[in-house]
C-alpha cells in the first residue's frame, strides 16, 4: 500500500530549520521543499520522464518568493504537461530558448535581413537611401527592440519629430519601410502578425508638388536665355540634350559614348540605368545628333558624352542643369526634370501623336500592371518619327527665339 503523504503548510515550511544535512520535505504528488544546510528553501517537483521513465526533478523557485499555493500550482501544470507526454522541464527549456531568440530578433536585426533581400530588387543609389532614412530615423529609437514588442504607439511616436517637421515625404516612406519589415518578419517566421498596420493613417498626407516647369509660349524665351547664358558648352550642350530626348537629368548627366549607335542613330539606355530597371530605346533626331558631334570635340575621347569639369573622367554634377537653369533667371519657374512635363504637355496638347508612345518616350511604366506584363512594344518607328517632330518643334521656338533679341 503506497505511503500517504500528508501535506504541507505554512506554519511547518516556516518552522523548519536549517541542518547540516539537507531535508526534503515532501507535500506529496512529486512536489518537495529542499532545506539547505545555509538556509535556503527550495521547491522541487520529482517525476518520470516520459517514454523512458527516467527519475528526474525540475527546480520551480524558491521560498518565500514562491509561496505553497503558488509551487502547488506549478505542480499540477507539470503533471498536465505529463498527462500530454510532454516533459516539463524541455518545455520549460524551450519557452527560455524561444524568449532569448526573441529579445536576440531586435528590429535592426530582422530589418538588416530584410534589406539584404530587399536591396537585391533595386538601384544601389535607391537602397542606400532606404538604409540611411532608416539608420537616421527609425533604429535609434527603436533599433534595439525586440521586434515582436514594437507596436503602433512606439513606431508612431519615433515617426512624430520628422512629421513635425512637416516632411511629410518622408514619413511616408518610412511607414511603408517599416511595414514591409514587419511583414517580411510575418513571412518569415519572426512573428506571428505586423501591429504596424494602419500607421500611416495617423499622419497627414503629403500634398503632390508638380516639378517646376514653363508653358508652351515661354520656350522660346527659355531656349534665348539657353543660347545667351554664361555657362560652359557641357552644360549648355547637357540641358538641350535632355530636352530634345526627353530624359530625366539622372539619365542625360550619366550619357555615355558607348550607349550611342549612330549608325542606327539611337541611344540606348541600360536597365540598371533606368528608374522602371527597364532598358530604353531613344531615337536620335538630326539635331540631337549635333549635339552629340559638338560634344565629340569635348569629350570623344571620354567615357561620358558630358564629362564633369574637375575631373572628366566621371560624369558631370546631377545638379549642374538646374544650376544653370537657374542663373539663366528661371528660379522657381523651372527645373531640369520640368522639361520633361514641358514636352509632355506640348505633344499631348497638340494631339499629333498618340498618348501612348509620349508615355513610352518618357519611359513610364503602365499603371496597369497585367497589361504591362504582356504589353512589351516600345513602339520604336512611330516614336522615332514623333522625337522629330518634337525637335523640329524646338527648331522653329528656337528661331522665334531670335525675335526676342
Amino acid at each position: 500500500m503506497a505511503k500517504t503523504v500528508k501535506p504541507l503548510n505554512d506554519t511547518q515550511i516556516k518552522n523548519t530549520k536549517a541542518t547540516d544535512k539537507v531535508q526534503s520535505l515532501a507535500d506529496g504528488y512529486g512536489l518537495y521543499l529542499n532545506v539547505m544546510p545555509n538556509g535556503t528553501k527550495s521547491w522541487v517537483f520529482k517525476y518520470q520522464k516520459p517514454y523512458t521513465k527516467k527519475r528526474t526533478n525540475i527546480s520551480i523557485g524558491k521560498y518565500p518568493e514562491v509561496t505553497l499555493a503558488q509551487a502547488r500550482k506549478k505542480r499540477e501544470d507539470a503533471r498536465a504537461l505529463l498527462a500530454d507526454n510532454i516533459d516539463p522541464k524541455e518545455q520549460r527549456d524551450r519557452h527560455y530558448q524561444q524568449e532569448a531568440e526573441k529579445r536576440e530578433n531586435t528590429l535592426r536585426r530582422i530589418a538588416e535581413l530584410w534589406f539584404d533581400v530587399h536591396k537585391s530588387k533595386v538601384k544601389a543609389d535607391y537602397a542606400k537611401n532606404v538604409w540611411n532614412s532608416l539608420s537616421l530615423h527609425i533604429f535609434p529609437a527603436l533599433g534595439k527592440h525586440p521586434i515582436h514588442s514594437i507596436d503602433a504607439q512606439q513606431a508612431i511616436s519615433a515617426i512624430n519629430p520628422i512629421a513635425a517637421r512637416g516632411n511629410l515625404e518622408t514619413v511616408k516612406r518610412l511607414c511603408q519601410r517599416l511595414n514591409d519589415i514587419m511583414n517580411f518578419a510575418v513571412n518569415t517566421g519572426y512573428i506571428e502578425h505586423n501591429r504596424l498596420v494602419g500607421i500611416r493613417s495617423a499622419f497627414a498626407s503629403p500634398k503632390k508638388v508638380p516639378m517646376k516647369t514653363i508653358k508652351e509660349d515661354e520656350l522660346p524665351e527659355f531656349l534665348s536665355a539657353l543660347h545667351d547664358a554664361s555657362i560652359k558648352t557641357t552644360t549648355r550642350c547637357l540641358i538641350a540634350w535632355q530636352l530634345h530626348t526627353m530624359t530625366r537629368p539622372n539619365e542625360a548627366a550619366k550619357t555615355k559614348w558607348d550607349e550611342i549607335d549612330l549608325e542606327k542613330q539611337l541611344w540606348i539606355i541600360p536597365a540598371e540605368r533606368m528608374k522602371m530597371n527597364k532598358e530604353h530605346r531613344i531615337p536620335l533626331s538630326p539635331q540631337v545628333v549635333k549635339i552629340l558631334e559638338k560634344m565629340r570635340a569635348i569629350s570623344g575621347n571620354r567615357e561620358y558624352v558630358f564629362p564633369a569639369d574637375r575631373n572628366p573622367r566621371t560624369h558631370t554634377n546631377l545638379q549642374t542643369a538646374n544650376a544653370a537653369i537657374k542663373r539663366m533667371g528661371f528660379k522657381g519657374r523651372l527645373v531640369a526634370h520640368g522639361l520633361r512635363a514641358l514636352a509632355s504637355t506640348i505633344l499631348n496638347d497638340h494631339q499629333q501623336f498618340e498618348p501612348v508612345l509620349i508615355e513610352a518616350a518618357l519611359a513610364h511604366q503602365d499603371k496597369n500592371e497585367v497589361r504591362a506584363a504582356y504589353n512589351r512594344a516600345d513602339y520604336l518607328e512611330k516614336r522615332r518619327e514623333m522625337m522629330c517632330w518634337w525637335s523640329n518643334y524646338i527648331t522653329q521656338a528656337q528661331i522665334k527665339s531670335l525675335e526676342l533679341v
